[in-house]
């Protein structure tokens, strides 16, 4: 293996065990010593790849962030009714958690907190998940979508996915559920609508 994959390779174990114990011992129950050893690596080394812990878990957010965000850039999405569109990527959002509960935890655990930086969540939103305010003002300009402030119309999404991504994660065994899938997504759109 060489220098540069080794350095990757870290720089993920890293990652990937702030991610386990940011969940269970929130982010100022964890230290950097903690994560070390879990990832396996030296505290070192930690800091050669995160000059702080508030690096590292803003480094967190954006690679999870990322993550989701191309998993639903990657879908192809039908011409046509913006509503079936938003449905389509809203099931595949729903998906999405519940195929990978630690990282939808941390978003559970995070999105919303103090400890990652306005100017990043607004990044996350408006960047890399830029497509999501492209639909919503394509729809504002169709009339099927409420011409509210952007930011606003954003982070009511945002949180209209966190609440439920909870309700399935706290509720397994109605995640595949048809009746409530297409609840969730009644209420998403409600909101939306003029």
């Amino acid at each position: 293996m060489n220098k540069i994959n080794g350095g990757a390779d870290k720089r993920s174990q890293i990652l990937n065990a702030a991610l386990k114990l940011f969940n269970s011992q929130g982010f100022h129950g964890t230290s950097t010593a903690s994560i070390a050893k879990a990832a396996g690596v030296a505290t070192g080394t930690l800091f050669h790849h995160f000059a702080t812990k508030e690096a590292l878990l803003e480094t967190l957010f954006l690679t999870v962030k990322t993550e989701f965000a191309d998993a639903l850039g990657a879908l192809k999405l039908p011409d046509g009714e913006l509503q079936r569109q938003a449905k389509i990527l809203w099931f595949a959002a729903l998906d999405w958690a519940i195929a990978n509960p630690d990282k939808q935890q941390f978003f559970q655990q995070f999105s919303l907190s103090v400890e990652i930086p306005l100017t990043l969540r607004e990044e996350a939103m408006q960047g890399i998940l830029g497509f999501i305010g492209t639909m919503i003002n394509q729809g504002q300009q169709q009339g099927v979508i409420a011409r509210l402030p952007l930011p606003l119309m954003l982070e009511n999404c945002h949180g209209q996915y966190l609440s439920a991504t909870r309700f399935f994660l706290d509720r397994p065994e109605l995640a595949s559920d048809s009746t409530h899938r297409e609840a969730s997504f009644q209420l998403f759109w409600t909101a939306m609508r003029p």
